[in-house]
């Protein structure tokens, strides 16, 4: 694979403000990526990172050469991609973010799988929510993204990936509830464990609760907490209740340690979607995301 490898240096040392982290990721020593900085500044004669206490930052100079990298980086991709296709071959990097359900219940098994057919391509995936995504494709640090909730920024492309729905549910063990369903009246009195601001998971529940007539300030919310791993923690030990995709309690309602409630005329639905820039449709992320496609195009 072609490359600059310099300015892949340069450029994984600015997206994460760290030397010590760029050198783990590109599998090199910390001194080896000073001296590739060190070489980038004497041959432009600029500074490009500001360095004090302990940190880094970009200066007007670095913030300069990132936007030149990332183009010339694409552009790298470009090359290589038309070549592969010339030899039917795939190979090259994919930056790609999923906002935390998707990460944690969907992805991990695609991931695996398109690695053993495309062994020569380099998957790098970060995890976090809906807002935060959307925030690194804009900033050019993913090359694309897949999230939970609405279109929210039309800088951003946005594609539909598969539906999924939220439900209601609290430990298996909670003795002080056993009723199987119940009413948006009542869900008012039910002390509930929900998703942190920037949420796509929020956003939606927040939405479908609108479209009723109700908000979360009407709601009883004992707790926030930044995983659905957390919440789901959280439920085992209290008798509160939180809205979960379907997609992250399946072992746990198999296992019986989790149980739905259903809400009489109530449904949260949301739609999981592929997100990138516009016009940024690599040959490498149309064909991930034409896998992911293959194996979960799931309509509820």
């Amino acid at each position: 694979m072609i490359t600059d490898f310099r300015l892949r240096v340069f450029k994984t040392v600015a997206d994460r403000l760290s030397f010590t982290k760029a050198a783990g990721e590109l599998l090199i020593s910390q001194p080896a990526v000073t001296r590739h900085i060190s070489e980038l500044e004497r041959q432009l004669g600029v500074s490009l990172f500001l360095r004090g206490n302990g940190a880094i930052s970009l200066t007007r100079h670095g913030e300069w050469l990132l936007d030149y990298a990332n183009r010339i980086l694409d552009l790298y991709g470009n090359l290589n991609d038309a070549f592969a296709e010339e030899e039917k071959r795939f190979c090259g990097e994919i930056r790609l973010g999923a906002s935390t359900t998707i990460a944690q219940y969907l992805l991990p098994g695609i991931l695996a799988s398109f690695k053993r057919r495309y062994p020569e391509i380099r998957l790098e995936l970060f995890s976090g929510n809906t807002e935060r995504i959307e925030e690194q494709i804009a900033g050019k640090r993913l090359d694309f993204g897949l999230i939970e909730g609405k279109a929210s920024r039309h800088s951003l492309h946005y594609e539909p990936f598969m539906d999924d729905e939220l439900v209601l549910v609290t430990s298996a063990s909670n003795s002080a509830f056993r009723d199987d369903e119940t009413t948006l009246e009542k869900l008012r009195q039910l002390p509930l464990v929900i998703r942190e601001a920037g949420s796509g998971t929020l956003d939606v529940l927040e939405e479908a609760l609108a479209a009723k007539g109700f908000s979360l300030q009407m709601m009883h919310i004992e707790m926030q907490l930044g995983s659905t791993e957390g919440i789901k923690r959280y439920l085992y030990h209290s008798g509160t209740f939180a809205f979960l995709s379907v997609q992250a309690i399946l072992d746990e309602l198999t296992q019986n340690k989790l149980r739905v409630v259903e809400i009489e005329g109530f449904e949260v639905r949301r739609r999981f979607s592929f997100v990138a820039m516009h016009g940024q449709h690599g040959r490498l992320v149309e064909l991930f995301k034409q896998y992911c496609l293959s194996r979960h195009n799931i309509k509820l």
